[in-house]
């Protein structure tokens, strides 16, 4: 069980664990589902016996994995532009943003990051600003990895006027949290008019997900289709940066 719940923290994680460190690195949307889960492994065991009390203790330790909030160390240069969630990037492509996001009409390169249910679910602020639109939309809940979930799915865009000493400052980014196939749950924390710095916590989607980013107009990625994101962590784009978009294969 230890194994299955550290799995994937990196060893900055594991220094942040002292006697409430396993309390504090689990995000609180969670603690109702793993007394849930304690609950069920309890019951499990006393209709089971042994065999109950594995499988129990199997589905409470992927839930208080899938709830883990680990700690990470965001970049704080001026500019820089942060993943908003862990997972993989699926498509990177120019589109023009829907009206509901606040973001014109303006073409701009959108990134989408999916999440599975290994991954940490928490969202972080890609870059530091204001929140200066907030939108929340029902719909369905297709496969987040396809194309199409950016525009059918249930989400919760904001849209974030940056802040800082650098060219961009001023310009709109957008940050979209996506309900996926077996997600039924969208938590955004972000209020119209709050500040945030970058790579702190916003949000949170259960269980498994995609979030879409929607960088400023004429300004180029520097990840690869395929490449994992840590959130608040891997730097996704550069708002100094003019270097070309990036080309990748698996090798």
């Amino acid at each position: 069980m230890v194994a299955v719940a550290l799995r994937g923290l990196k060893s900055g994680d594991i220094k942040t664990m002292n006697v409430n460190g396993m309390i504090k690195m689990i995000h609180p949307a969670g603690m109702p589902f793993i007394g849930i889960f304690t609950v069920i492994a309890a019951a499990l065991t006393i209709v089971f016996g042994v065999g109950g009390f594995a499988i129990g203790t199997v589905l409470w330790a992927w839930c208080v994995y899938f709830f883990r909030d680990p700690v990470r160390t965001t970049p704080t240069r001026e500019g820089l532009i942060v993943s908003p969630a862990d997972g993989r990037v699926i498509l990177i492509a120019t589109v023009t943003p829907d009206s509901d996001l606040g973001l014109g009409d303006e073409s701009r390169v959108r990134v989408s990051v999916f999440l599975n249910v290994f991954d940490v679910h928490v969202n972080r602020v890609p870059i530091g600003g204001r929140v200066v639109h907030k939108h929340y939309r029902p719909g369905k809940f297709v496969n987040a990895s396809l194309d199409k979930a950016s525009v059918d799915n249930e989400r919760a865009a904001i849209a974030i006027e940056m802040a800082g000493d650098h060219p961009r400052r001023g310009e709109k980014i957008g940050v979209v949290q996506i309900a996926g196939l077996i997600a039924r749950r969208i938590i955004c924390d972000a209020l119209v008019g709050s500040n945030f710095k970058t790579g702190e916590h916003y949000g949170l989607i259960r269980f498994g997900s995609r979030t879409d980013i929607y960088l400023p107009p004429g300004m180029q990625p520097l990840v690869i289709v395929g490449q994992r994101m840590i959130g608040g962590e891997t730097v996704l784009a550069d708002c100094l940066s003019t270097e070309p978009r990036r080309q990748g294969e698996a090798r």
